[in-house]
C-alpha cells in the first residue's frame, strides 16, 4: 500500500479512538437490542413507504426513532454478519464471497475480536437469539465460544421453520447444545428474547442480538398469517404472512422492554442483512435497482432505523451514508468498552451523525471487492464493476466464471439512486479516482474462503 493510502486509513482511526475514549467516560451504557431481519425488501415495511404488508410494530418503533436512509450492508447474509460482529469489511475475513455453507470448513476467523466479546469485557450480558451463519464446523466457532453468554437458534441459513431441519439435520440449539423445542421458529425466537429481557438482572446491561431467519426462504408460515393477504399471488402471499409474524415478534420484544420499564435505558437497532431477493415477485425493493446478491442499491441499501428514548429525537432521518461496520465502534463507545485491538477497524463512530447531524465519517464505503466484481461509494458517486455478477456461483463453479469484457458503471447517487444512468463514459476522471480506491481495498483482501460441496459430504443428524 502506498504511503498516501496508509495516511488516509490511519488518521481517521486515531481520531476515532480519541473521540470514543472522550465519550466513554460519559457513556450511559445502554441495553442494546439489535433486530436483524433476513432478506427483507427495502419497501416491504411501512416506514419506507410500503403499503402492501402491514408492519405496525416495526413502524411504531421506527416512528419513535431515527430512520437511516442510506444504510449499507453486504450483498449476502454471512458477509453482513461478519461486518457487524467485527467492524471490519468481510474481504479481511475471506468471507466476501457467498455465505458460509453447511459443509464449509471455515467461519469467522478466530483471531477476530467480536462485538459480544468486547461488550462482555465491558460488563454486558451477551445473547444471540436466531441465526448465526458464521461457522460451526468446529466447536471453537460457535456463538458461545465467540463472546455470547447465551445462544438460542440455528447455525445455518434456510432451515425449515417448523421442523428446524437443514438438509435432514436438526439445526436448533440452546447454548450450543441440541434443542428439540417445537414450534414456528419466529415464535420461538420472540419468546426466548422476551424471556432473556425478563430475566436480566437490574443494573447489568444486556446486548441482545435478535437475528430472525424470517423472511428468508423456505417461505413457510402458519396459515392464519396468510389470510389477510389472500389477494396476493404466491410466493408473495406467504412472504407477507412471514413478515406479519416477524412484525408481531418484534412487537412482543418491544413490549417486554416497556413492561420492564427500561425503554429509556435501551438502544434498539433494526435492519435487514441484505436487500430483498426476487424483487417484484417475492419482495419489494421500491425504486432501488435489483436485489440480493448484487452490488446495486437493491442488494446493499436496506431499510434501517435506530431508537433510544430520550436520547434520539423521534421521527428524524439521517441521509448520510453509513455501513454495518460502523455499529462495532459506535456501540463500544456507548458501552465504555476499549477500542484498542490488534486488528484495525473499517467502521467509524456514527453517534455524532445520529445525534448531531454530522456528515458521514467515511471518505468512502466499500460495498465489496472480489476477484470478479466490486463496488464503492464516495460522496455522491458510486462505482460498480460487474455489479450483477454472481460471485458465489463463480467461486463454487469455476466453469461459470466471467469471461470477456468487464462492465464498468458509475452512478450519481444523489440524483439517481435507482442507478438508471451509467455516467462512466462521461466522467472517466471519477471512474479513475474510485477505481484506484477500490483497487487499494482489493490489494488488502484475503482470498475468498469458499468452494463446491465435497462429493462425500453427508449432513449430520444434528448440526
Amino acid at each position: 500500500m502506498s504511503s498516501r493510502f496508509r495516511i488516509a486509513l490511519t488518521i481517521p482511526v486515531v481520531v476515532l479512538l480519541v473521540a470514543v475514549q472522550i465519550r466513554a467516560a460519559q457513556a450511559p451504557r445502554p441495553n442494546i437490542v439489535y433486530f436483524l431481519m433476513d432478506d427483507l425488501g427495502y419497501r416491504d415495511v411501512g416506514f419506507t413507504g410500503g403499503t402492501e404488508i402491514g408492519t405496525p410494530e416495526i413502524d411504531r418503533l421506527a416512528a419513535a426513532g431515527v430512520r437511516l436512509d442510506q444504510f449499507y450492508v453486504q450483498p449476502l447474509c454471512s458477509p453482513t454478519r461478519a461486518a457487524l460482529m467485527t467492524g471490519r469489511y468481510p474481504m479481511r475475513h475471506g468471507l466476501q464471497v457467498g455465505v458460509v455453507r453447511p459443509w464449509a470448513r471455515h467461519g469467522l476467523p478466530l483471531g477476530e475480536r467480536t462485538l459480544p466479546e468486547a461488550l462482555r469485557e465491558a460488563g454486558y450480558t451477551t445473547a444471540i437469539v436466531g441465526k448465526w451463519h458464521l461457522g460451526h464446523f468446529d466447536s471453537s466457532y460457535v456463538p458461545t465460544r465467540r463472546g455470547f453468554d447465551r445462544q438460542y437458534g440455528h447455525y445455518n441459513g434456510a432451515i425449515d421453520y417448523f421442523t428446524h431441519l437443514r438438509d435432514e439435520g436438526l439445526d436448533w440449539h440452546r447454548d450450543d447444545r441440541a434443542c428439540r423445542d417445537e414450534g414456528y421458529s419466529t415464535h420461538l425466537l420472540a419468546s426466548e428474547a422476551v424471556r432473556l429481557i425478563e430475566a436480566q438482572p437490574k443494573g447489568k446491561p444486556l446486548f441482545l442480538y435478535v437475528a430472525f431467519n424470517a423472511v428468508h426462504s423456505p417461505h413457510q408460515v402458519p396459515e392464519s398469517y396468510k389470510t389477510p393477504y389472500a389477494s396476493l399471488p404466491e410466493p408473495r402471499r406467504t412472504y407477507a404472512g412471514m413478515l406479519a409474524a416477524a412484525d408481531e415478534a418484534v412487537g412482543k420484544v418491544a413490549a417486554a422492554i416497556g413492561k420492564k420499564g427500561i425503554g429509556r435505558e435501551t438502544l434498539i437497532i433494526f435492519s435487514s442483512d441484505n436487500g430483498g431477493p426476487a424483487p417484484g415477485r417475492v419482495t419489494d425493493n421500491g425504486t432501488l435497482r435489483n436485489g440480493k446478491g448484487t452490488l446495486y442499491e437493491g442488494g446493499v441499501r436496506v431499510c434501517a432505523f435506530v431508537k433510544w428514548e430520550g436520547m434520539l429525537k423521534p421521527g428524524g432521518s439521517v441521509g448520510a451514508a453509513l455501513h454495518a461496520v460502523d455499529w462495532y465502534p459506535t456501540l463500544l463507545g456507548l458501552a465504555g468498552a476499549p477500542l484498542s485491538q490488534k486488528l484495525p477497524l473499517d467502521g467509524r463512530d456514527i453517534w455524532p451523525v445520529l445525534t448531531g447531524g454530522k456528515p458521514t465519517p467515511h471518505e468512502d464505503i466499500l460495498l465489496n471487492t472480489t476477484p470478479w466484481s466490486g463496488a464503492i461509494v464516495a460522496g455522491e458517486w458510486k462505482l460498480v464493476l460487474n455489479g450483477g455478477f454472481n460471485d458465489m456461483e463463480a467461486a463454487e463453479n469455476p466453469g461459470k466464471r466471467r469471461v470477456g469484457d468487464e462492465l464498468v458503471e458509475l452512478f450519481h447517487l444523489s440524483k439517481d439512486r435507482s442507478e438508471k444512468a451509467n455516467l462512466a463514459a462521461q466522467r472517466p476522471d471519477i471512474v479513475r479516482q474510485l477505481r484506484s480506491r477500490l483497487e487499494s481495498y482489493g490489494r488488502q483482501a484475503v482470498p475468498p474462503k469458499t468452494g463446491p460441496r465435497p462429493p462425500d459430504f453427508v449432513s449430520p443428524k444434528v448440526w
